[in-house]
């Protein structure tokens, strides 16, 4: 079983996609092309090919660059929210020590 692609790169034309796959096959990674949907799209047309690979990021931008393709960042998981305080911390100054004497 072929590993698991992690990076991604996106082409509006068919061929282009299939020369950088192939391209990354010939460097002797694993590379497939497949139509990416994006939200919206009703057409088939319209829509771009994806170029999935187990190649470094750097390797599959540098073979986009030539095919006027572009590297598909996904976003980061989201992360627990930070936990913030309700109010402001306040600090007080110790009670004034008796050393005197105080009337």
């Amino acid at each position: 079983m072929p590993p698991a692609p992690t990076a991604r790169g996106l082409l509006f034309e068919e061929d282009d996609a299939h020369a950088v796959a192939a391209r990354l096959r010939r460097d002797g990674f694993d590379a497939r092309v497949e139509r990416a949907r994006f939200a919206g799209e009703d057409d088939d047309e319209d829509q771009p090919w994806a170029v999935l690979t187990d190649a470094p990021t750097f390797v599959l931008e540098l073979a986009l660059e030539d095919h006027d393709g572009w590297l598909d960042v996904p976003e980061p998981p989201p992360t627990a929210p930070l936990r913030l305080p309700a109010a402001p911390k306040r600090h007080h100054r110790p009670p004034p020590s008796d050393v005197g004497g105080a009337p």
